[in-house]
């Protein structure tokens, strides 16, 4: 794969596949790459349960803005089943906080521009990032993989229009109505996993976020005063249904997205460390992901085996920072997704979740795969804990620190852990008693102050 070379020619015109939004900058894309290339444009758009006012209504504006074609595709029962499934046995938070919602979407809509490409014979491929973002390295690593002969053109890299507003001005002189204005200027990625969103005064990170930007979410301090109660349960890694009912992966997603929502759970304002090595301030809205997520992991902590859950913790974190950094194709993500299965397969149960103004809290869990023993667990009379072995076990435990704490004293090692507190009994209680001191002062103050 090459970045293009392509040059206007009064030859038949060459096509390109644009990954198309109706957003600003892939509404300018169409009558750029048209102007500067001389391309036939061949926009495809992809249903992913973002919010949209008809799908239709976007193609109709690509077709509008010069587009050759427009294809509508509905990728949301394949996301599900093919992306999200694999993102929940990995409980998928990137910098262990964020369910990683456009990276998760874009190697599928990869794979789509590509199919698109080979169907129309078109030697192109076209998308609308920016020259620092992940999603440029995502597609284009992906493409990469998919069919390295593609060519790519990355327009907003490419043009001389250096900012939002001058973008804005651009295709108001071509006649390109964009949903961007100067009074909302984010950047907005949604899908059915949750919403990202950037830009406008979210740039300055000691800014408070504008209750503007939340359209999943009830502000938590609005939501119901009475809690929310939702039982979810899992077959082999996967939610199946809620509060008994039987529902398919999607519609759960949409189910929890709306309970959790409502109740004002799945707001992240954070600190994101991008691939290109940009920090950047990124909001999200992930309701039901989130939700999932924290009901999953609680299933996992009932039935998986003590070293299979501590080691899988790792492997969380590669797979995330895999699919973030654009290699869902990659064959590490691959062996990745194999050691993930392995641990699924028991992970069946149902797990209670309470959601309550801006909090999601597991407050009950069981399994028929559950490693939780009531007679191991107790303190009560059915306690069949053999406590005397536990004095065997520390020492073979700490065995090979003891030789070593001995031989180090015996040689005299000056290390910080054996630095004594105090020589003697009476510079320890002169210590202790400049502590209580101290600490009585504090308390009096404090009572004064309130």
């Amino acid at each position: 794969m090459t970045t293009t070379t392509a040059t206007s020619t009064s030859a038949p015109k060459d096509k390109v596949i644009l990954a198309y939004s109706g957003g600003l900058d892939t509404s300018v894309c169409i009558k750029w790459l048209q102007e500067k290339y001389n391309l036939d444009v061949i926009a495809l758009v992809g249903d992913l349960g973002q919010e949209h006012d008809g799908l239709e209504k976007v193609k109709a504006k690509a077709l509008k803005t010069g587009a050759l074609d427009c294809l509508v595709v509905d990728m949301r029962e394949s996301f599900a089943n093919e992306y999200l499934n694999v993102a929940m046995a990995a409980n998928a938070l990137y910098e262990n906080k964020y369910p990683l919602v456009s990276a998760l979407s874009r190697p599928l809509i990869a794979k789509h521009l590509v199919d698109a490409a080979h169907m129309f014979g078109a030697k192109y491929i076209a998308h609308g990032c920016t020259g620092k973002g992940n999603d440029q390295v995502r597609f284009e690593a992906s493409i990469l993989m998919l069919d390295p002969e593609l060519e790519i053109i990355a327009p907003v890299r490419e043009w001389d229009l250096g900012s939002r507003p001058e973008e804005m001005a651009w295709a108001a002189a071509h006649g390109i109505d964009v949903p961007t204005t100067t009074a909302s200027p984010y950047s907005i990625d949604d899908n059915l996993w949750g919403r990202a969103i950037e830009c406008g005064v979210l740039e300055d990170p000691w800014c408070e976020p504008p209750a503007d930007i939340y359209t999943m979410t009830t502000d938590p301090a609005c939501a119901p005063d009475v809690p929310a109660y939702v039982d979810v349960t899992f077959e082999g890694g996967l939610p199946v249904a809620l509060d008994g009912k039987k529902m398919s992966y999607l519609e759960i997603i949409y189910a929890m997205n709306k309970v959790a929502g409502e109740n004002g759970f799945g707001r992240l304002d954070m600190i994101e460390n991008r691939l290109v090595g940009v920090k950047s301030r990124e909001c999200y809205e992930v309701p039901g992901a989130l939700a999932l997520i924290e009901a999953h992991k609680a299933l996992e902590d009932l039935v998986l085996e003590r070293s299979v859950l501590h080691y899988k913790l790792g492997i969380e974190q590669s797979w995330a920072e895999c699919v973030y950094n654009g290699l869902w194709f990659s064959p590490l993500k691959e062996a990745l997704d194999a050691f993930l299965a392995t641990t699924q397969q028991c992970v069946t149960g149902t797990v209670k979740l309470k959601l309550f103004k801006g909090s999601c809290t597991v407050v009950g869990r069981k399994s028929d795969y559950s490693l939780y023993a009531y007679e191991l667990a107790t303190y009560d009379a059915g306690d069949e804990f053999d406590h005397a072995a536990a004095k065997g076990f520390i020492d073979l435990h700490a065995l090979t620190c003891k030789v070593w704490a001995k031989n180090r004293h015996a040689m005299g090692a000056s290390l910080k852990q054996f630095t004594p507190v105090a020589s003697t009994a009476d510079e320890f209680a002169a210590a202790d008693s400049q502590m209580v001191e101290q600490a009585e002062a504090y308390m009096k103050e404090a009572r004064v102050t309130a």
